[in-house]
């Protein structure tokens, strides 16, 4: 399948956002539901500041696109457990008695023929209703959550949100954007990634693109490969070619004023590794930088212990040592075209891009520093 993309760079329709109420209520919980092609993740929260406060949280590996590669089609088992995982998510909304939110899905059911049988059994049997959103927005939203991880000194930032089942790219302009301005700048684009005229600095999205290749699909399209090295330089090299028609992708880039972000379980657990963590720890990895060289040395770390030191390894875990030479394939990739000194940790992502876009329409945001 050919990478998504727009005819022309940042051809964004414009988003619908929910109508802000008369006099919204800063105190109210919002929820933010994230279905992807391996987990399913909530957040609720309240808005506090220019930021929120995080009231409860769910996240569960649903699998939902096991076998979807071969067959084009959720399978009763996925949807049994990701139903699960859901009705989990259903009663803590009710038990916070949520009344703002918004509930997403994404690679998976934007390609399974069922997909719609699919949310109309979740709706069933949970009373909620799952909206599967296009790559654009899913980008869009990405973005947003990593505006305060955005530094006053990038002038070219790339975000990167690998996903099980895809992987989005944003290349952002930040060099008419005063310093100081430039993660507000960020935020702004809640409002969509070419919003109307603003007395606001705004960044200028250069070029987007989704790459249907995520952790589990260029997994799965290599799983025939024995050679664990040989797998890993195959599917490095299959995610580059994918990125072809990415305006920037011939372009040397300087790594003075260059910044990757990149958010996704890969990032964070490579992050873990080159900490030496024992225990993941959310607050030593968010906002984390590395240098390409440091994530290099962690990734040839991955592949000189094989499948089985990876199984063992604590900082990887038994839900992810199957994808991270997949998630680290995709990462080396992009190193490779962007070398950086100044790639930041994400442990964030659509959940809180959902969040600040709602808080932001409804107004109950502080327009104060990040």
């Amino acid at each position: 399948m050919a990478p998504k993309r727009p005819k022309g760079a940042g051809a964004f329709p414009k988003p619908v956002e929910s109508t802000a109420p008369d006099r919204p209520d800063p105190n109210a919980l919002y929820a933010a539901l994230d279905l992807g092609t391996n987990s399913c993740r909530m957040l609720i929260a309240q808005p506090k500041g220019s930021q929120f406060h995080v009231v409860d949280s769910f996240s569960k590996s649903v699998q939902l696109g096991h076998g979807l590669e071969k067959s084009g089609r959720l399978s009763r088992s996925s949807m049994a457990r990701t139903v699960s995982a859901i009705r989990v998510c259903q009663q803590k909304i009710d038990r916070h008695k949520v009344k703002n939110m918004r509930l997403v899905a994404t690679e998976a059911c934007r390609r399974a023929h069922n997909a719609r049988d699919f949310i109309r059994q979740v709706k069933r049997e949970t009373g909620l209703m799952l909206e599967i959103i296009q790559p654009e927005e899913e980008a869009r939203l990405a973005v947003i959550s990593c505006a305060p991880l955005v530094s006053t000194k990038t002038e070219q930032l790339l975000v990167v949100d690998i996903g099980g089942g895809s992987t989005e790219l944003v290349w952002i302009d930040l060099s008419k954007v005063e310093p100081r301005d430039r993660p507000r700048a960020i935020m702004r684009l809640h409002a969509g990634f070419h919003a109307p005229a603003s007395p606001f600095p705004t960044a200028r999205v250069v070029d987007w693109i989704s790459v249907p290749l995520g952790v589990a699909t260029l997994r799965d399209q290599f799983s025939d490969v024995d050679d664990d090295a040989a797998r890993y330089a195959l599917m490095s090299w299959y995610f580059e070619e994918n990125l072809a028609e990415f305006a920037p992708y011939k372009d040397e880039q300087q790594r003075e004023g260059f910044q990757i972000v990149g958010t996704s379980g890969t990032v964070t657990t490579v992050a873990a590794s080159h900490l030496g963590l024992r225990r993941y720890d959310r607050t030593k990895v968010d906002g984390l930088r590395m240098s390409s060289d440091q994530i290099e040395a962690v990734i040839q770390r991955y592949l000189q212990m094989g499948p089985t030191g990876r199984r063992r390894d604590p900082r990887i875990g038994p839900d992810r040592h199957a994808l991270i030479m997949s998630g680290s394939a995709i990462l080396q990739a992009l190193l490779r075209l962007w070398p950086t000194d100044r790639l930041s940790v994400a442990d964030r992502g659509l959940r809180e891009g959902l969040l600040y876009a709602q808080m932001s329409a409804d107004g109950v945001l502080e327009d104060g520093p990040l």
